[in-house]
């Protein structure tokens, strides 16, 4: 494949689809999103956008903004690993904390309270989707989408 962008739609896609899986799960099937989870959306967010934005660019320009969504999607991935820790050790917590209150003060959550305010507990256990529990589901998807834009941002030019 000597061009990048459909790799690139196809990670933003990917991403918005995983924001409306967010968004339903939030506000059909009530699972209030803990600091960790807006965190992780505002990754999903920030991938989304870069591919969108330089998918429409030069194919160097692409390369590098799929490098830089791969570096966002390894973030992202961190925290999905912080959240998993946290979900398996009760004692440590993330809930109601500065965390929450500082990233509800961030203009994108005073904007859009709907997809990115922080209202619950990271701790808080729902029914695992097939096996894994959401957090373990966006590590799934941040690493992913970083193999792909990584092969995508350092693939040999044919």
């Amino acid at each position: 494949m000597k061009n990048s962008r459909p790799v690139l739609f196809a990670v933003a896609f990917v991403s918005l689809l995983l924001l409306a899986v967010a968004l339903y799960l939030q506000h059909v099937e009530n699972m209030l999103p803990c600091p960790l989870c807006v965190i992780q959306r505002y990754a999903f967010a920030a991938i989304a956008l870069i591919c969108l934005l330089t998918a429409f660019r030069t194919e160097a320009t692409a390369r590098i903004g799929a490098a830089l969504a791969a570096l966002t999607s390894l973030a992202g991935a961190g925290v999905a690993g912080w959240h998993i820790y946290i979900k398996a050790h009760p004692t440590v917590s993330c809930g109601i904390d500065p965390l929450e209150t500082s990233l509800n003060t961030i203009p994108t959550a005073k904007l859009l309270p709907f997809l990115f305010q922080a209202d619950g507990l990271c701790s808080t256990a729902y029914a695992p989707i097939m096996g894994l529990s959401i957090p373990q589901w966006a590590l799934v998807w941040f690493v992913v989408i970083a193999l792909f834009l990584l092969h995508t941002a350092f693939r040999k030019k044919s």
